[in-house]
């Protein structure tokens, strides 16, 4: 049984940034999704329980007592021959959160887990990895790493996009809204092919501007999948100069990104010896702050771009990062505003992508300033370029925040879309969405 839970462990993929190689070893039988969770999490469970109830991991002279987080199953990784990867995040009891990379070797019935190792602590690596000539992976320390191995294609990119939704089951007629990506100055989007259950429409969302794909289902529909693949050309963002007037909206404040009061107090304390000075000084303090005191970390109520639980405990994931560093910029009377998509791997050229991304701007200097503070809060060398620049390995799917609709869901404005929301009987419901991607062109 333990030879064949890891034989789960050896499809499952790290998303701790493991890049994909092509297959040389014997094929298998394709596992699906659901077994490889249920191998690998099965794996830790009974590992954890016959220990002492907790799952030991012991990484540069450091022994860690951990339990299950979360298992990444983007993708399929080999490090070379015989030789095979997984990767699962893992919550210390010191409260920490780590990717901890899986060594394997042997082949399919017969894998042994060679060694255990920590690849990030809260978000933050401690190596990148990169490809030799012979299609082989070895590891490189964040300091020697290029920018495009911590993430960070500059210059253009050019992919596809692949958008997957598989329903659940669905006990009553359901309504599902999904954003749709578009074209802007900064990225071309052609819809290749697009297979939808049920009734359609595509509908527009005034405020942001927004595309909306809005899907009526029946129980007839349970268990199908929809699908959009998108061909994109994306340019590095950098800063854009806008003259006029900046709508109230990105001054005022959202249901989970208030204005004013506590916020206010905060920008305060953060900009001690700045107040007088510019909007822009003022904003790379705000970001600076958040940068400061922000950890990142998957665990716990986080992703829904609350900016008082990022005030109060002070973790989250790039929703919690941006929706604090909104919230601050608006109280001190900078306008800002919210985007999400995907974040596309920069290291390799296909495969699974780790769900979505968001990121930021702020007005200063009659210009937008993009910023992206979850990424510069974890490779602290690239916290200067992510201060005014979104590289080109990422698509926009949506903007703004409250997003209003008609038809509208029955639980009120969007908070954001990136994965769609399902109402049945008018109750959100969770979905399986999956994002992955091909590069079509050789980054510029």
């Amino acid at each position: 049984m333990r030879n064949l839970i890891i034989v789960g462990m050896l499809l499952v993929s790290g998303s701790c940034s493991r890049p994909v190689e092509e297959k040389k070893t014997i094929p298998v039988r394709k596992v699906t999704i659901a077994e490889i969770e249920a191998g690998i999490k099965q794996y830790i469970q009974e590992t954890t329980v016959a220990e002492d109830g907790y799952f030991h991991v012991t990484d540069r002279g450091q022994e860690f007592r951990m339990n299950l987080v979360r298992v990444h199953t983007e993708y399929l990784a080999n490090l070379g021959p015989g030789k095979h990867f997984a990767c699962v995040d893992l919550a210390d009891v010191s409260g920490d959160v780590y990717d901890v990379d899986f060594f394997m070797a042997g082949e399919p019935g017969a894998m042994q887990v060679t060694e255990t190792t920590i690849h990030k602590l809260n978000g933050k690596p401690f190596y990148a990895w990169k490809q030799r000539a012979d299609k082989t992976w070895h590891r490189v320390s964040v300091d020697e790493a290029s920018t495009r191995l911590l993430g960070v294609i500059e210059g253009s990119d050019e992919f596809e996009f692949r958008y997957q939704v598989q329903l659940p089951e669905l006990t009553a007629p359901a309504k599902m809204w999904i954003p749709i990506a578009t074209s802007d100055p900064f990225q071309t989007v052609n819809v290749k092919s697009m297979s939808v259950p049920g009734t359609y429409q595509f509908v527009q969302e005034a405020d942001y501007g927004n595309t909306i794909l809005y899907v009526e289902l029946d129980p007839a529909q349970s268990g199908k999948e929809l699908e959009i693949l998108y061909e994109v050309h994306r340019k590095e963002r950098g800063v854009v100069e806008e003259a006029g007037t900046i709508p109230a909206r990105y001054l005022a404040g959202n249901t989970l990104m208030p204005v004013g009061g506590r916020f206010a107090d905060i920008a305060k304390e953060a900009l001690i010896g700045k107040w007088d000075a510019s909007d822009l000084i003022r904003a790379r303090a705000l970001y600076d702050y958040v940068i400061d005191n922000m950890r990142y970390m998957k665990f716990g109520n986080y992703g829904n771009g609350d900016s008082n639980y990022a005030c109060d405990v002070r973790t989250g994931n790039c929703s919690e990062f941006h929706s604090l560093f909104i919230s601050l910029a608006r109280s001190s009377g900078i306008p800002a505003r919210f985007a999400i998509g995907a974040a596309i791997p920069s290291e390799r050229n296909d495969g699974g992508i780790d769900g979505y991304h968001c990121w930021a701007e702020f007005y200063a200097d009659g210009k937008w300033w993009p910023i992206d503070i979850s990424e510069g809060n974890k490779y602290t060398a690239l916290a200067t370029y992510y201060f005014g620049h979104h590289p080109a390995n990422r698509v926009e799917l949506s903007r703004g925040r409250d997003l209003r609709v008609n038809p509208a869901p029955q639980t009120g404005p969007i908070n954001f879309l990136a994965y769609p929301l399902l109402e049945v009987n008018g109750k959100r419901t969770d979905t399986r969405t999956t994002f992955s991607f091909t590069r079509t062109g050789k980054p510029a």
